[in-house]
């Protein structure tokens, strides 16, 4: 009960404990912020050929298109990957070298998550060109979280329910916001760090996570496409 709804299952299967949203990291001396679009859809334009950089064998991204699958369809899906690689998208290997590549002007936008960006902030200061663009209400926008929940067959179910309200607690759900820059998941801890964009202020689309389960339909699209 002490868990926002969007980041709990409906069933009482798991909870999330922190929250991770999707973004476009770009780099602010390459692109105007008004310039980029609001919509993922925008990125398949041609205007971005040779300019993007995406992960296809990370998880966050895996499950970007999974959402994506839920809220538009398989073929819409398709069709916007294909549109990504019809722009020649440099592929790196996880959120954190895109963001890098992003910095060092290699690539001028990428598709992570949110919080990879302040890791850079922090170590090279405000200086650092890069900064977090949030879509308007589609896959590019979802809320992810890391999740937790208690297997049936356990011996220490007290436990391990006492563990997850610790998780839950303002101590933690307070360190998530202040070390990680994720997103908290109950409703009395407060986001003010800069660049951070409150979870009230980002247009998220309607999905339940428990959708985002069919990874193998999803590395099948990838393949199929050849991002994989």
């Amino acid at each position: 009960e002490d868990v926002d709804l969007r980041f709990q299952s409906p069933d009482d299967l798991w909870i999330g404990i922190s929250g991770r949203a999707r973004v476009i990291a770009f780099n602010t001396n390459m692109v105007e912020q008004d310039d980029l679009p609001n919509s993922i859809w925008g990125f398949t334009d041609p205007q971005w050929k040779g300019r993007l950089g995406w992960a296809p064998t990370n998880g966050s991204f895996q499950a970007f298109i999974s959402a994506f699958r839920v809220l538009e369809g398989e073929e819409k899906a398709r069709e916007w990957v294909e549109g990504i690689l019809n722009n020649d998208p440099r592929t790196y290997k996880n959120n954190t070298t895109i963001v890098e590549a992003v910095g060092r002007g290699e690539i001028e936008a990428g598709f992570v998550n949110h919080y990879y960006l302040f890791r850079f902030l922090a170590e090279k200061g405000e200086d650092f060109p890069v900064r977090n663009h949030h879509t308007t209400a589609d896959a590019g926008s979802m809320i992810n979280i890391a999740g937790t929940g208690i297997l049936d067959v356990t011996d220490n179910r007290e436990k391990a329910e006492n563990f997850l309200n610790y998780l839950l607690s303002s101590e933690i759900q307070n360190y998530f916001v202040q070390n990680n820059k994720e997103y908290p998941v109950t409703p009395d801890i407060e986001v003010d760090s800069p660049h951070l964009l409150p979870l009230s202020k980002i247009k998220t689309p309607e999905i339940d996570l428990t959708y985002l389960e069919d990874l193998e339909g999803t590395l099948e699209l990838l393949r199929e496409t050849g991002a994989l």
